[in-house]
């Protein structure tokens, strides 16, 4: 904030003591917190926000929270309500001509962690913070800034909200289209056949053995990656095989922890260890359906019971070869992957929209709490329009 070399008219340069009271909150034995709300408890929060339920409160009102120990130093959190407050958390509360939302957004402007003390055990007291400076505009131009930035977090939450809907529709889908039909027998589109069947494993020797070119299958269905470089790398000391666009590939430690892709064009010709195998698909199954089939945490999970070995479990290719899986006709296995393709698509493109109100939000924060915009207090009714 003291980047600002000219303040616009009306603002003024202060510390922060002088614009809040600061105060520690008090101990509260973790015996006495409770998981659940019992109807006679009150939300009790610490340096990372909500810690459980307490009888008591030692707040009422909205009031933002500091986080004053360790790796927490410096977390902004906001407690409305009655509420208790443990020895974790400095509870700020705003002077008279303080907007209270304005002094939330500021102090996570503030970037409060930089004044922690301590090496082992970063710290911050309520000593040293209380002269960290800050710059504040007029009352109605702190009510307009933090209605503007309010308006973002909503926009942030309802699109986060529906991410987690369509995430849960994701899921009922995939379990939905991917297990087997009840009555099968019945059923002559769909059949029993061996993995081995539709998969051959591709064993191309990398010549060119280049090592920045190397994939990696992430954890958790993330997909297929460039593996970061390793400059300690010896030529020639493990063999590495080409993959190409549109295989299947897993990582044979991790598959039952989610690792499992298919190879994008943009990586085609680059190159893995028989630790993650690659294979080719027959014409006669999709192979994005089969990727759906193995994202299926119930399928992918129970993969770690034909593993071996001692120490770091595989799942090596010849276990998956043998396993039994029910198979779709191929219309069939193209109009599921359809269907949970635009599924995941959507949700892809609500992740998208949100980080982009993120970005927005910050940029915001940037600008308007520091004076480089002016924000009149009807454009904020525009905004929420």
């Amino acid at each position: 904030m003291s980047r600002v070399k000219k303040l616009p008219d009306g603002w003024k340069r202060t510390a922060l003591d002088l614009i809040c009271d600061l105060q520690a909150g008090k101990f509260v034995p973790a015996s006495e917190i409770l998981e659940i709300c019992n109807g006679s408890s009150y939300p009790c929060y610490g340096g990372n926000g909500l810690r459980g339920f307490v009888k008591g409160y030692s707040h009422s009102g909205t009031f933002p929270l500091i986080g004053r120990q360790g790796a927490l130093c410096g977390n902004i959190n906001k407690a409305s309500g009655k509420f208790y407050a443990t020895e974790h958390a400095v509870v700020a509360t705003p002077n008279t001509n303080i907007e209270v939302e304005w002094l939330y957004y500021q102090l996570i402007h503030a970037n409060l962690n930089k004044y922690a003390t301590g090496a082992a055990q970063p710290g911050l007291s309520v000593k040293n913070i209380k002269e960290i400076p800050f710059v504040v505009p007029p009352l109605p131009e702190q009510k307009a800034i933090a209605d503007l930035l309010i308006t973002w977090d909503e926009a942030i939450e309802k699109t986060e909200r529906l991410i987690q809907a369509k995430e849960m529709r994701f899921k009922w889908l995939l379990r939905e289209l991917v297990s087997e039909p009840p009555n099968i027998q019945k059923d002559a589109k769909w059949k029993k056949v061996e993995i081995g069947s539709f998969l051959t494993e591709s064993r191309i020797p990398d010549r060119e053995n280049d090592s920045q070119k190397r994939l990696s299958v992430r954890l958790h269905l993330k997909g297929v990656e460039v593996r970061e470089y390793r400059g300690t790398e010896s030529d020639g000391a493990t063999a590495y095989f080409i993959r190409k666009a549109g295989q299947f590939i897993y990582g044979k430690q991790n598959v039952f922890r989610g690792a499992v892709g298919i190879v994008p064009p943009e990586l085609d010709g680059y190159s893995s260890t028989q630790d993650i195998p690659a294979f080719d698909v027959s014409d006669s199954v999709c192979k994005n359906w089969f990727l759906f089939l193995f994202s299926y945490p119930n399928f992918y999970k129970k993969l770690e019971l034909y593993a071996s070995g001692s120490g770091s479990k595989r799942f090596h290719p010849k276990e998956l070869f043998k396993m039994r899986i029910t198979l779709p006709s191929i219309e069939e296995q193209q109009q599921i992957s359809k269907t949970l393709s635009v599924a995941q698509h959507e949700i892809d493109l609500l992740k998208q929209l949100a980080e982009k109100y993120k970005t927005q939000k910050r940029g915001l924060m940037q600008h308007l709490l520091t004076g480089d915009w002016r924000i009149k207090s009807d454009i904020v009714k525009t905004f929420a329009e």
